[in-house]
């Protein structure tokens, strides 16, 4: 009898246990939160430049050839180029895609620039790939026409 009762209260003990784990979306929410900070942190000290830039399977780097880009902590992001300064937005968001990991892919990483044309391909909603003190590599997957974009920015 009590050996019977023993292996009923490890079996709640385990399905309390199992049953607790990633299930909680404040925890999750939570890694998001500082994964964001961590990305924002990176991002907002100093220059960057754009080494990769492929959409839909053609390079377009040389755009943006010799632009810095600074990322502020206010979300405005300047591109100079020592003669010419456009200006843009910049977002680390939650996506709100309730995944079962913390990992970057949660994050839309958001680029906005209202002109000019060539600056206005990197408007998307990126998907961290890798980051490290020195890149960020982004992914853009179209819900249009299926085409896959990529970004590098690097750090001088």
């Amino acid at each position: 009898m009590k050996k019977n009762i023993l292996i009923k209260t490890m079996g709640l003990l385990a399905f309390v246990f199992l049953s607790c784990q990633k299930d909680d979306p404040g925890a999750i929410s939570t890694n998001i939160q500082a994964e964001i900070q961590q990305v924002s942190n990176l991002l907002t000290t100093g220059a960057w430049h754009i080494t990769s830039f492929i959409e839909s399977g053609n390079d377009h780097t040389s755009n943006f050839n010799g632009y810095g880009f600074f990322f502020n902590t206010n979300g405005t992001l300047i591109a100079d180029n020592g003669s010419t300064t456009v200006n843009g937005t910049w977002s680390a968001t939650d996506s709100g895609k309730s995944g079962d990991d913390d990992s970057s892919d949660d994050i839309d990483f958001n680029v906005f620039f209202a002109e000019p044309a060539s600056f206005n391909e990197l408007n998307e909603d990126w998907n961290i790939v890798s980051r490290s003190d020195a890149k960020i590599s982004l992914i853009h997957v179209s819900g249009g026409n299926g085409g896959t974009d990529t970004l590098t920015f690097e750090k001088n």
